[in-house]
């Protein structure tokens, strides 16, 4: 299935600043005001706000791609402002933020009403990706610190494995739509943030986002397929 959202009309914002934020953990562990914010998100008795978010996440299981424009409309600027303050790098925030509405579409089915809100699965899906990255981070960082051991040799069968799955994302990506595609290639494998492809090709920043979040679901896509066929 290649999910290409219908066009919306949302209106085009950059991320927040963080000055209303609460302070979030940099580690597993809670602390007392990240309790109380996440808390928050879990009304007694559901509000008419909660009522929509849960009906948008029925459209989103039954594959209604505008429905997950609408969600990220709603709940993006929030989770980039909770993601930022945990990361502290703007770039990695915008990668994770496009991260958690993807694991939103792919893992729909895991949400739960009556373990909480969908703004509280949102908010649960972008802190454990935010903590990920600085894990993930830190591992990066000691290993460019120590010697690099010599590489194993790889057997035939892993180097055919390892060619598979390059065609394979080869092959998804050529079948992505030329304007997702150059945003993805630029953002992920040259690293431009959100912000610089939108000032290089003269696009407000929302289209940049649209484009980037459609095509990494298209892409995800594709890939599962390939894997099933496989």
């Amino acid at each position: 299935m290649d999910p290409r959202p219908e066009a919306r009309r949302a209106r085009s914002r950059p991320p927040p600043p963080t000055t209303s934020l609460v302070s979030v953990s940099f580690a597993p562990r809670v602390d007392v005001s990240t309790l109380q914010f996440v808390a928050s998100t879990f009304p007694m008795e559901p509000s008419e706000e909660t009522r929509l978010d849960v009906a948008l996440l029925h459209r989103v299981a039954a594959r209604d791609q505008g429905a997950l424009g609408e969600l990220y409309d709603r709940h993006s600027r929030l989770l980039f402002g909770l993601i930022l303050h945990i990361v502290r790098e703007r770039r990695d925030a915008e990668e994770i933020l496009q991260e958690v509405f993807v694991q939103a579409w792919m893992r729909v089915d895991t949400f739960n009403p009556a373990l909480g809100s969908p703004a509280g699965w949102l908010i649960g899906i972008a802190r454990n990706r935010a903590i990920d990255r600085l894990r993930n981070n830190a591992v990066r960082l000691r290993s460019a610190e120590q010697a690099t051991p010599p590489s194993p040799v790889e057997t035939p069968e892993a180097q055919a494995s390892t060619a598979e799955r390059q065609r394979d994302v080869a092959r998804a990506l050529a079948a992505l739509a030329p304007e997702q595609r150059e945003l993805i290639e630029l953002a992920y494998f040259q690293g431009l943030t959100q912000s610089e492809l939108a000032a290089r090709f003269e696009l407000p920043l929302g289209t940049v986002k649209t484009r980037i979040r459609t095509g990494l679901l298209a892409l995800r896509s594709h890939l599962q397929r390939s894997l099933i066929e496989q």
